[in-house]
């Protein structure tokens, strides 16, 4: 073989290897993401970038009260006279067709849209919202991180057992936030992984809690 055409064939070889290696990462580890949206605030904010982590996903463990998460994006939200406060589960309905599809879907995640939320209620637990506060299993919930005059409000999902293998999530920014009180619980399986830190910008480095 010509030695023009080996090194040519080596250096793509450490290319495919580096882009795997580099999916891996991404995949099963950690990944950057940007805050799109207000939902959040003032925790987190427009266009700060952050780290998640992905291994918390092994052994379908369920993520901590209080963690911030992302998670693919139900495919409706319901309507008042929808909600079966019995199954308040959501719904996904917008599975790509195709091998390729799914690649850039799942893996890629460029045609995935994402929602990033804070864990309120776990499996098993029961939810109230009324009077503009949230109990779980019949105790106040105390949200620290919520500025003092936010109130919490639900006409579609506001009493309601969180099923086994979901978690019940809401923004911090609860008149700005379309969450798990519009569009049901995230199963397990759909959450992309949990909020570690924020790298940017410099002034706001360090821990996300």
């Amino acid at each position: 073989m010509d030695s023009k055409v080996k090194n040519i064939l080596e250096w793509v070889y450490c290319i495919i290897i580096a882009f795997v290696l580099a999916l891996l990462f991404r995949y099963f580890i950690g990944t950057p993401t940007i805050v799109r949206q207000r939902s959040m605030y003032p925790t987190l904010q427009e266009n700060q970038r952050l780290i998640l982590n992905r291994t918390f996903r092994f052994g379908n463990s369920v993520p901590e009260r209080g963690k911030i998460i992302t998670f693919e994006a139900p495919s409706k939200n319901y309507e008042t006279w929808e909600a079966d406060q019995s199954n308040p589960v959501a719904i996904y309905n917008n599975e790509p067709q195709g091998l390729f599809n799914k690649f850039v879907y799942y893996v890629l995640e460029l045609t995935k849209r994402s929602y990033i939320k804070r864990v309120i209620a776990l499996p098993g637990e029961h939810v109230k919202i009324e009077n503009g506060t949230v109990y779980i299993n019949g105790e106040e919930l105390k949200e620290d991180y919520l500025e003092p005059d936010v109130v919490t409000e639900s006409e579609v999902f506001n009493d309601f057992i969180v099923p086994e293998g979901y978690v019940f999530a809401m923004g911090d920014n609860r008149t700005k936030s379309t969450d798990c009180r519009n569009f049901g619980c995230i199963p397990l399986d759909k959450i992309e992984g949990i909020v570690i830190f924020r790298f940017w910008p410099f002034s706001a480095f360090g821990k996300v809690k």
